[in-house]
Formats: structure tokens, sequence, C-alpha cells
């Protein structure tokens, strides 16, 4: 008798151990939370923050969602690399100068085609195009689109970050910094950038669609690795904000003045250079980053030994995406 009281009180102290191993198991698929970030050049996020679609989608699986706010790329990848944030916001050349640095970084899906950036400056300025700019100030973001636009509008007008002095100012300061003549151009950010054209006349003396990279948002590899059916939930809500922005351009607008303290009218300006029809990342982007990655490497921005194409081709991941949005 006491012989199977021994083995039954065995069966029953591994059973007990695989259901620990098990839980232990199960805790291990899933994280505790979920820290994405949302940004005012992002108006999916702002959308996805307001309605807590995020926090819905993932409370059923006990999955705590936080948000911090970056104010530009380069705060967006910092985010990313010190694991504040697990799903950041940028634009993709940024992130593929943040990838060429070592940054375990994939870029996931298309929050948007913007024509966020321009160079600008103020409305009584002598300043007319790109060449004008040789000897002068140029307040810029080191490390976001808008910096690496400037970059690619001098290159293309024969001059190189060493004809201008570079002020390296957040978004905002470099707003600031034109307006009260501190620098003699900036390399603009929507919504600072509209703001400025409408409320103060500032000229956007140099367009150009082409140099604005896309509006992506990454994942920290290692989060997709180990979590790989959350981060096509991630997609998926965000996929939610972008169709209800498609759909609500007006009630759009509306939140995000409200969200970034803007007017009404430079949210719609914003909106109105806002592409949001394909969310999928592929090899549109993927030529996109690599005629950035050129200028950036002929500046020094990127090692010269950095391979591009293969920096481009293991940063752009369509997979979760493509299994999402059909």
């Amino acid at each position: 008798m006491r012989k199977w009281f021994g083995i039954l009180a065995g069966i029953l102290l591994l059973i007990g151990i695989a259901g620990c191993s098990n839980s232990t198991n199960a805790k291990k698929d899933k994280p505790e939370k979920i820290v994405l970030d949302y940004a005012y050049y992002s108006p999916t996020s702002i959308v996805l923050k307001k309605f807590g679609w995020a926090e819905e989608a993932f409370k059923k699986d006990g999955i705590k969602v936080e948000y911090v706010l970056s104010q530009g790329s380069n705060k967006a990848l910092e985010f990313l690399n010190s694991k504040s944030v697990d799903f950041g916001s940028t634009a993709g050349a940024a992130a593929l100068m943040a990838k060429a640095k070592g940054a375990p970084i994939e870029s996931v899906y298309i929050f948007s085609k913007p024509e966020w950036t321009a160079l600008v400056t103020n409305k009584d300025s002598s300043i007319h195009s790109v060449s004008d700019l040789k000897g002068k100030k140029v307040a810029a973001t080191v490390g976001t689109d808008p910096y690496i636009f400037l970059l690619r509008a001098l290159d293309e007008a024969g001059l190189s970050a060493s004809d201008v002095q570079i002020v390296n100012l957040q978004h905002s300061d470099g707003a600031n910094a034109l307006t009260t003549k501190q620098v003699d151009a900036w390399a603009g950010l929507d919504p600072h950038m509209a703001k400025l054209e409408l409320e103060a006349n500032a000229k956007l003396f140099y367009r150009n669609k082409n140099f604005n990279t896309y509006g992506t948002l990454n994942v920290r590899s290692d989060f997709a690795k180990k979590y790989p059916e959350y981060v096509k939930k991630v997609i998926e809500v965000y996929e939610k904000a972008r169709k209800w922005v498609l759909e609500n351009p007006e009630k759009t607008a509306e939140i995000l003045s409200k969200e970034a303290h803007i007017s009404l009218d430079v949210a719609k300006k914003q909106l109105e250079r806002n592409d949001f029809s394909n969310p999928v990342p592929g090899e549109e982007q993927k030529q996109a980053l690599k005629s950035a990655g050129t200028v950036l490497q002929k500046d020094g921005i990127i090692n010269k030994d950095a391979k591009i194409n293969s920096l481009v081709d293991e940063l752009i991941n369509p997979k979760f995406a493509k299994e999402v949005i059909k």
C-alpha cells in the first residue's frame, strides 16, 4: 500500500511540475505589456491612442498597453534602442541610418507616404533656391528625414553638408529658431512646418516629394522574434486606425488639432500632405531607401564600407503586414 501511495505521489508531483512549466511557458509566450510610441507626424498613431483600440485588443490577453511620445525619428529610435518602446514611428531613411549603426530593428508597416518635409525660410528672406544656402545657417534635427532631405537637396545642387552650417535642433526648436532669425533656413517637419506656412507666411522654397522617405512603424527585432503573433496584432490595430483616418478625414483633423495643439487649418494642411493608401512595405520603399542611402554614404553619414542593399533588405520586413492585410 505504501508503495502505491509513493507512486501516486510521484505522479502528482510530475503533473504539478508539468503544470508549472506550462504556466511559465504561457507567460513567456506573451509580453506583460506592449509599449507603442505616438507622434504628431503620424496621424494614425494619434487616432489609435485616442480611441484606445490597442488597449481593447490586448485586454483579453491580459497585456497592458503604454504610450510614449516621439518628438522626432531620432527620439523614436532612441526609445527603440533603449527598449523603452517595442514599436517606434520613424521616417524610413532615419531607420536605415540607425540600422547601419547596428540598431536591431525591422520596418514592418507603412503608416503613411508623406510629404512632411521641405526646406523653409522666412517670407522676407533672400534665399530662393538650395544653392543660396551656401555659407548659411540651417536648422535640422540630425538623424531624421528633414536632415536627410537637406543632405539630398544639397547633393542635388552640387553642395554638401560642409558648405552650410547645420544647427542641430529638435523640430519645434528649429521652427522657433527660423522665426526669430537665429538661422537662415530650416529643414521643416509637419505639423510645425504647416503652422509656419499658414501662420507666419513662411516660404517652402524647396520641395521634392521623392526625397521624403516613408513613414515606417518599426519593431525591435528581439520582440518580433519572440512575439510574432503580437506584431501582427499591433499591425491589425494600426490598420483599424488607418482605415478610420481614410473614412473620416475631417474628424481626424479635429483629433490631430486637439492632440498636437495646432489649429484645425494646420492639421488639415498636414493631412493633405499624407497618403495613407499603401500600408505594406515592399520594393517601392526599398528603392527609396537605397537612393537615400547612397547620398548618406557619400556624405559619410553611413560608413563607406556598409552594404546599403543588404541593410535595406534586412530593414524592410513585409512578412507580418502581408499576413494581416489581404
